[in-house]
């Protein structure tokens, strides 16, 4: 049976009046009972109080100090999770309009007095706020200011990606650390919790506003970023923001100044830390991982500005701004306010090395092939302006050193390595001398321990610092003739010396260009006669492979190009830059040139065949004699010119001059040049004379 229910009386409804006439009634009811007359049950325990409900279905846990303090920490942790503290209203006494409000603050352009007065308010309402919350007064101030700066960089409407503020949002900024400060200096502002709620939301951030948190000492960068505890996810952010700072720092506008300070401070902060031995460190974590932190970063910038000029980035593109900006860091003005000096010089032979290693997919015999279109004329401006940018911090000494010590020690990438041997040829006055002493210590050891690398390492520089012209370093030709064209060459203290030599050239064969097997077969090394066989086998192997490429080797000229973009160039063309050049030469000496000579004699029939009919092409002679008619005038008396040939060059110059009044000069001077050549031919012993437009077989020139 259940309990009964009490009847409700019945009659009208007791008041208070009712209720003072049985005073009796109040004072005889227990405890219990009061509080179950006062929910409304009847009299004689109809109904049993809430209280009594639940005793014996649920067993009260009691806790212990631990206990409780556990429970308060996971409440707290519940508060803080679930705060809003973006829309938290700082509230002061006052009329209801006169709320105070964060938003309001920083938005504020008044004087600095309010401001203050304002941050005293904030301040002593965050504290009562942290006191009902149960938190440091700190840590909830640093979470009101983080979430105060990340309001301000999400209020542009401009779309992502960017870094600089605009100039309202530089306005708020300032109000917003002016509170910031006030906090710092009544000792409620955690630069540790600021920093991790920040992190929470570093997509958010502007690189322009971590970088006024620097400058206004609120959080210094080096703070900010030991404060992350993923050193990946740091770098990748920071190096994506650099490259967009880069790219609006050369961009066209008002605040490119703004840009350029930020670039300069972070690059100061990243090399500090980075290469500085020794350095204060103040920081909260390990130093080491500051160290790895600057250091990936800037060789992450570094090899994203590589991988864009191999690219081939257009000139005036925004990549091509970024790689501008980012290779102008490396000026040396910009490091002048870094304590220790050491650091940029660390920070450069670093740079130095990641250059010379990146990516190297290239072969050696690639290198051989390629080289001519790594000449300091083709290699990219900016690339040839941060090797000069780095020789001006690093003694050329030390340079060569750096160089040798990379290709020592690393798979290196030939295409760097040589464009810096041409940019440090080009650019240092004295690296003619350091660059053949290098060359020359490479030989001395290739052939004392039959060291093929050290072999390929010195014909490779040899024949790039070649490319820079005489008057950088000496042709290849003369070079070869030098090193190996006399008994005190490498090669001549024995026969293993010698195999050494003829083995190498012999395996470059199939990979080397016409114009270097052309110098090895007319700038033979010397061989004593008892190992002529070593000599004869080479320079068969190699006519065998210009036969292959149809080339001759008479069509090599007197002043070899060998950093043009084809292998070879017609003798007619190729004879008539020799005369030019050797015009060139007569006009500085007045003598007539070295090669001349030598071509006249152990180059006779390209000299006969191609070189004089180039320079003794008709003409109208002038009253006063020029450098060509100079130079003809002392080959006539050195007897390097036949007597018939110049007397019918003489006569065709005549007809020239005789003929060229009446109108029909084009056609008379190809008639003289016929004559000319017509009478050459049968001077040289011809068969068959050559008619203008034809061509002879090489061999037979």
């Amino acid at each position: 049976m259940g309990a009964r229910a009490c009847p409700r009386p019945m009659g009208r409804k007791r008041g208070p009046e009712a209720e003072r006439r049985r005073p009796w009634l109040v004072r005889d009811m227990s405890a219990s009972q009061a509080r179950g007359a006062a929910s409304g049950a009847g009299h004689g325990g109809c109904r049993r109080a809430w209280v009594e409900l639940l005793a014996g279905r649920v067993k009260r846990q009691k806790l212990g100090p631990e206990g409780e303090q556990k429970v308060r920490e996971s409440a707290l942790r519940l508060l803080r999770s679930h705060l809003n503290l973006g829309d938290l209203v700082l509230e002061v006494e006052g009329p209801p309009g006169k709320q105070l409000c964060l938003s309001r603050l920083i938005d504020y352009d008044g004087p600095g007095a309010h401001i203050d007065l304002s941050s005293s308010l904030i301040g002593s309402a965050l504290r009562d706020q942290a006191a009902q919350l149960g938190v440091p007064a700190a840590v909830l101030c640093s979470q009101v200011v983080a979430s105060g700066l990340v309001r301000v960089c999400e209020a542009d409407a401009v779309p992502p990606p960017k870094v600089l503020l605009t100039p309202d949002q530089r306005k708020k900024l300032s109000s917003l650390f002016e509170i910031a400060q006030n906090l710092s200096a009544q000792s409620m502002f955690s630069r540790l919790s600021f920093c991790q709620e920040l992190w929470k939301v570093q997509n958010s951030l502007l690189l322009e506003a971590v970088w006024r948190l620097h400058v206004q000492n609120i959080v210094s960068l080096q703070e900010l970023l030991e404060s992350h505890a993923d050193s990946q996810a740091v770098v990748a952010w920071l190096s994506r923001d650099l490259r967009l700072l880069c790219e609006q720092t050369e961009a066209p506008c008002q605040h490119a100044d703004v840009a350029r300070a930020m670039l300069a401070d972070f690059v100061q902060m990243l090399v500090s830390r980075g290469f500085q031995k020794n350095a204060d460190v103040r920081g909260t974590v390990d130093p080491e991982w500051m160290s790895q932190v600057a250091v990936a970063v800037l060789e992450r910038m570094l090899a994203s500005a590589l991988e864009a000029l191999a690219a081939g980035i257009q000139e005036g593109s925004a990549a091509h701004k970024a790689v501008s900006c980012w290779f102008g860091v490396f000026s040396g003005h910009m490091y002048g306010s870094i304590i220790s000096t050491e650091s940029p010089k660390r920070f450069f032979c670093h740079t130095l090395t990641q250059i010379l290693t990146h990516k190297p997919v290239l072969k050696v015999s690639d290198a051989v092939q390629m080289q001519r279109e790594w000449s300091f004329a083709r290699t990219p401006p900016l690339l040839s302006g941060l090797y000069r940018r780095l020789f001006v911090v690093l003694s050329p000494e030390e340079l060569v050193g750096h160089l040798q010590e990379a290709l020592e020690t690393q798979e290196v990438n030939w295409q760097h390595v040589l464009s810096c041997v041409s940019t440090l040829v080009i650019c240092l006055p004295d690296a003619q001398q350091l660059v053949d002493g290098w060359v020359s210590r490479l030989l001395t050891h290739a052939f004392e321990s039959c060291d093929l690398d050290s072999m390929v390492l010195a014909f490779l520089v040899a024949r790039q610092a070649a490319l820079e012209g005489p008057a950088a370093f000496p042709s290849y030709a003369a070079w070869f003739q030098a090193t190996f064209g006399s008994a005190r060459g490498f090669h001549g203290s024995s026969k293993k010396a010698l195999v050494f030599l003829f083995k190498f050239l012999s395996d470059l064969v199939p990979f080397e260009a016409p114009r270097y097997l052309q110098v090895h077969i007319l700038h033979p090394p010397l061989v004593p006669s008892k190992y002529r066989s070593l000599l004869t086998d080479y320079v068969a192997l190699a006519r065998t492979r210009l036969a292959d490429l149809k080339v001759s080797v008479e069509n090599m000229g007197l002043y070899e190009d060998l950093s043009s973009a084809g292998d070879v160039t017609e003798p007619r063309c190729q004879a008539a830059q020799d005369v030019e050049k050797a015009i060139m030469v007569f006009e500085h000496t007045g003598k007539i040139p070295a090669a001349v000579l030598e071509a006249s004699i152990f180059r006779r029939s390209y000299y006969l065949s191609h070189f004089l009919p180039a320079l003794l092409t008709p003409r109208v002679l002038p009253r006063i004699p020029d450098s060509r008619a100079a130079l003809t005038e002392s080959l006539r008396r050195a007897d390097k010119i036949p007597p018939s040939l110049y007397s019918t060059y003489r006569q065709a110059c005549s007809t020239v001059g005789e003929k060229k009044p009446e109108g029909d000069s084009d056609v008379d001077l190809g008639q003289c040049v016929k004559a000319c050549i017509i009478a050459w031919s049968s001077w040289a012993g011809c068969p068959h004379p050559i008619a203008p437009g034809t061509r002879r077989h090489p061999d037979r020139a």
